[in-house]
């Protein structure tokens, strides 16, 4: 019998490199598989780089990205740069601003996004057939996971300007598969660590500048430790054995 347990900040820690392996072999295959020539026909990177990062809000109806949400979630990149990339995809009728800066997907766009969940469902499909029974745990633990971080975030009443407040909960219309789930909750779990990170470096006196340019060393694993303190309190809702399975299960899938 395994009596290993693993603490919240330990788990979330271990998770996060299995995290993001999971997800970016999941949009890999996206690219790939039909989202790039998708793209093309839209008007390229262009026109739909930010529809992409923010798909699973702004494909919600009435869905929208305010200002210091999207500085959040766009905060190691230069913010002019983001603004002009946000300019192209306004011309390219993709993305609408309000007067006070909150985006949201045009007719245009939102047809788009319908495109890509498509591109999504199918190649998720293929690349984690056989595995139906793992993607299933996961979409169900990630989905208690997500639930009990929006609970957390309320209590804390921090939720404004942050990455995970943007994204959280991810668009699921009735029918969408469960690669598409299991896809887009690890995106939106890697925005609630994101804000966890970028709490740390700024506790420790960095800016986005900064801790990029922060080479290894004490300093830095002070950080992510401190990150992982910060990540922990959602795995709180899965037990000891649940947490280790869900490591499993990431490790096991292909990508």
């Amino acid at each position: 019998m395994n009596t290993v347990e693993l603490a919240p900040h330990r788990i979330a820690g271990l998770l996060a490199p299995a995290v993001d392996r999971t997800f970016r072999a999941g949009m890999l295959a996206g690219r790939d598989g039909g989202g790039a020539e998708l793209s093309q026909r839209y008007g390229g990177v262009a026109a739909s780089g930010f529809l992409v990062d923010l798909r699973t809000r702004l494909a919600a109806p009435g869905g929208t990205v305010d200002g210091p949400a999207f500085a959040a979630i766009t905060r190691y990149h230069d913010p002019v740069a983001c603004q002009r990339t946000v300019d192209k995809q306004v011309a390219h009728g993709m993305l609408h601003r309000s007067p006070g800066g909150a985006l949201s997907a045009t007719e245009r766009g939102a047809a788009f996004l319908s495109e890509l969940y498509q591109v999504h469902a199918e190649v998720t499909e293929e690349l984690w057939a056989g595995h139906d029974e793992r993607v299933s745990r996961l979409v169900a633990a990630l989905g208690r996971l997500l639930a009990y971080a929006l609970v957390l975030a309320d209590e804390e009443r921090d939720r404004g300007g942050s990455a995970f407040a943007a994204m959280a909960p991810p668009y699921e219309p009735d029918g969408t598969p469960s690669g598409v789930l299991l896809l887009n909750r690890l995106g939106t779990l890697r925005y609630h660590r994101a804000d966890a990170h970028a709490a740390a470096w700024a506790a420790a006196g960095h800016t986005a500048s900064s801790i990029a340019a922060l080479p290894t060393g004490p300093e830095r694993l002070a950080i992510e430790l401190e990150t992982d303190r910060r990540a922990a309190g959602p795995y709180a809702a899965l037990s000891a054995e649940e947490r280790l399975t869900m490591l499993a299960d990431l490790a096991a899938l292909p990508g």
